[in-house]
């Protein structure tokens, strides 16, 4: 070990994770190319060569004259991806069957259900009376 001072692992573990570091920003930046619609396909071919033809140069540019937008997508990507899952899980809660695993339906969808039901014949007026006074308020 004395051949390799303290110093020296320090400055090897401080260049390793910043070159880990820059691996990981140059894999943002190929994301972030790839998934941006407003940049056509020859921007998109500029920047890929420049980072790989000069991929420190090209990932410094890029940070500098695109970095803010990144965010701005990323942000737009979360907020699109966030209000898919919500309607799939609205659509899902919509169609869920009924019986006793199904979940709790609020009180209008209830009242609609037990009028149809009593509508088409299947509840008479007094089944329909009692089985609407057990829904929760």
């Amino acid at each position: 070990m004395d051949d390799y001072p303290l110093l020296d692992v320090f400055w090897s573990m401080f260049w390793f994770f910043l070159w880990i570091m820059w691996i990981f920003l140059l894999v943002k930046i190929v994301d972030d190319v790839f998934r941006d619609h407003g940049l056509s396909g020859w921007g998109k071919a500029g920047w890929l060569l420049l980072c790989v033809l000069l991929p420190f140069v090209g990932v410094l540019v890029y940070v500098v004259a695109r970095g803010p937008d990144m965010t701005r997508r990323d942000a737009e990507r979360a907020r699109a991806s966030e209000a898919a899952f919500q309607d799939y899980v609205r659509r899902t809660a919509r169609t869920a069957p009924s019986g006793p695993a199904a979940p709790v339906r609020d009180r209008a969808d209830e009242l609609a259900r037990l009028e149809r039901l009593r509508d088409g014949g299947a509840l008479t007026e007094a089944e329909f009376q009692r089985a609407t006074a057990k829904l929760p308020a």
